[in-house]
């Protein structure tokens, strides 16, 4: 499976959702979902910011690839994009509640294990590749690398 995550980082605080349905139902995360047929990933990312939280991303760049791996045989490959900013103003809706977060307060323990490995990255700005193993919602493996650029295709 090929999905997205947006995070849009704007005036010290990053736009964040308590996800309402689906996998990580109840943790926090980033607006984000599964690729469509013949879009990109940016244009997955965009789309299911607006769906989720009724905001357009501005200033898209896409900043990390995630491979995860899980006991149960579900293998997610996800595009990680920051937006440095919106348009409109976040609202809940039937898959997702937003909370503007200051940068320093993002709270690590209502989120994935892996984000506490890779979001400075993202907040930074920073390139980087993550591949991590769980069972279910336990981190068993993680290897981060910051990269200069990204690959050209999807992570193995």
């Amino acid at each position: 499976m090929v999905a997205t995550l947006m995070f849009v980082v704007r005036g010290g605080e990053v736009l964040l959702i308590r996800k309402k349905r689906g996998l990580g139902a109840g943790k926090i995360n980033g607006p984000g979902g599964k690729l469509e047929v013949g879009e990109s990933p940016e244009e997955c990312a965009v789309r299911e910011t607006e769906e989720e939280l009724g905001v357009r991303a501005t200033g898209v760049s896409e900043v990390g690839r995630l491979a995860f791996q899980f006991v149960d045989g579900l293998r997610l490959y996800c595009h990680v994009f920051r937006a440095e900013g919106c348009e409109g103003e976040a609202r809940e809706t039937e898959e997702a509640i937003p909370r503007w977060t200051a940068v320093g307060e993002v709270p690590f323990e209502e989120m994935w294990e892996d984000d506490r490995e890779w979001f400075h990255h993202l907040l930074s700005g920073q390139c980087f590749l993550g591949y991590f193993d769980f069972a279910e919602d336990k981190m068993l493996s993680c290897q981060v690398l910051e990269v200069d650029v990204l690959p050209e295709t999807v992570l193995p």
